[in-house]
């Protein structure tokens, strides 16, 4: 198995073990094992699982934002391009349930928190276009006046509550349904 092979297995025996075990029930034996490799090759790659960790969340992020960014226009109203994103998400998030739940405990750990923080409070070092989006609507009086941390909590909390019934069963979203839930989204921060 090539170098970037081995590395891409771990990724993925990574990503599948804690999306179904959670962080502690993916050790870093067991993940050697579901990728094929020896338990001492991980650590040619990651120096430990925090890294690992940290890194698979950085490649899922690198994945998903040039996917919704495709077809976004920075000069279209702020619904349009709410829309956009929030669609964009929540259909990754129902294509890509493992992506979508490690995601999901990234963000609820201690290993999210700080990247989290960070985001909100715009000193991750980069751009964050729902942030910039946010803070445009509020600034142009199209959303609620509200703490950035409220207003992602009315939008995203109900998309993530729905992807994650869907990816359970509970719901299926089809076309329909998904944007009706999207426009729910916006209805819930839009002033």
């Amino acid at each position: 198995m090539a170098k970037q092979d081995k590395r891409d297995e771990i990724v993925r025996a990574a990503l599948e073990l804690i999306a179904e075990h959670g962080f502690h029930g993916a050790p870093m034996a067991l993940i050697a094992e579901r990728a094929g490799v020896g338990a001492g090759t991980i650590y040619r790659y990651f120096e430990n699982k925090d890294v690992l960790i940290s890194e698979l969340y950085r490649e899922l992020e690198e994945r998903i934002f040039p996917l919704l960014m495709v077809g976004y226009a920075p000069e279209k109203p702020i619904r349009e391009r709410f829309l956009h994103l929030g669609t964009g998400l929540l259909r990754y998030f129902i294509e890509n349930p493992l992506d979508f739940r490690y995601l999901e405990q990234f963000h609820n750990s201690p290993y999210g928190v700080a990247h989290r923080r960070d985001k909100l409070l715009g000193e991750n070092g980069g751009r964050d276009v729902f942030r910039e989006l946010f803070e445009e609507g509020v600034a142009q009086q199209v959303m609620k006046e509200l703490p950035l941390v409220i207003l992602f909590a009315l939008a995203f909390g109900p998309l993530l509550s729905v992807a994650r019934d869907h990816v359970l069963g509970f719901v299926v979203l089809d076309d329909p349904l998904l944007a009706r839930t999207i426009e729910a989204c916006w209805d819930g921060v839009r002033r």
